[in-house]
């Protein structure tokens, strides 16, 4: 990870002070939905420290719900367990403007761990023998190459921005790119912490890159439309091993202003999960 002395966020006492890293493409005081929702992640994943079983519970599903833009500006957090179980409990948090309402909602199910005895061939346990898709959305069966073996791209959107979102996140595209309408097939890794001083978990890993499966694949010209995501939903199979996220996106608007993204989330070792948004499409 490179110039640690910069990241995301900067913890102060109950305040998340935001950096100029987390901009979006939209507009220059707001920020990409990636780093409010690992922000969220964290939240999550911390919700009810003072236990002694967390470390083996295990977050299967999170959907963000966007309830305004995110500003570059301090935030503060609250979570809470809101459905307590033995084996299965569903976690709450909320990203709110200092002074001002909620921004991002944030709701989760948290999973007991447990050692089960299922044949080899069925799990992603052992790399490269999960089950395999008839095809994927963009029509790629299997893993893509590596991120070593693909250069990276230092083409964005045109946001005339020289930081933000963008410069701190890193992305290699085997199929597709920013400038290539249409699905896409990139890596994505963290240039810079979460939370500075921290090292982000694979969880954080995750959910900063999932939010970018509308921005790889869009199909619409960036220049003319709008097609933002109102929210994010991601189910993960398992946790990522190592620095870099795959997704696999395909993007549909239709004329009535709606539309989705549908992501396979992977890692070097194989599928992830998966990460699905809502998008408002909308002429500038």
């Amino acid at each position: 990870m490179q110039n640690a002395e910069h990241a995301f966020y900067e913890e102060d006492g109950t305040r998340f002070v935001s950096s100029e890293l987390t901009r979006g493409p939209w507009d220059a005081g707001s920020q990409h939905a990636g780093p409010p929702a690992a922000l969220l992640a964290r939240a999550l994943e911390r919700c009810g420290a003072e236990r002694d079983d967390l470390a083996g519970r295990l977050l299967g599903r999170i959907t963000l719900e966007i309830l305004r833009p995110v500003p570059i500006a301090p935030l503060r957090l609250e979570a809470a367990v809101t459905r307590p179980g033995r084996r299965v409990e569903m976690v709450e948090a909320t990203l709110l403007d200092v002074g001002g309402g909620p921004l991002v909602k944030a709701r989760g199910w948290r999973l007991r761990r447990a050692t089960v005895d299922l044949p080899a061939e069925l799990s992603s346990a052992t790399p490269g023998s999960a089950p395999q898709r008839a095809g994927r959305p963009s029509g790629r069966p299997g893993l893509p190459a590596p991120p070593e073996s693909l250069e990276p791209s230092s083409v964005f959107f045109p946001t005339a921005h020289d930081i933000g979102y963008h410069t701190a996140m890193e992305y290699r595209f085997e199929v597709g790119g920013f400038d290539e309408p249409g699905p896409a097939v990139a890596w994505m890794r963290m240039r810079q912490p979460l939370v500075a001083g921290e090292e982000p978990t694979p969880l954080q890993r995750v959910l900063v890159a999932a939010d970018s499966g509308n921005g790889i694949s869009s199909t619409l010209d960036f220049t003319r439309f709008l097609f933002i995501n109102v929210d994010l939903s991601v189910h993960l199979q398992r946790m990522p091993v190592g620095e870099w996220v795959g997704l696999d996106s395909l993007t549909v608007p239709e004329p009535t202003g709606l539309g989705i993204s549908d992501t396979m989330l992977f890692d070097e070792q194989g599928p992830l999960g998966r990460a699905n948004q809502t998008l408002l499409i909308a002429p500038r």
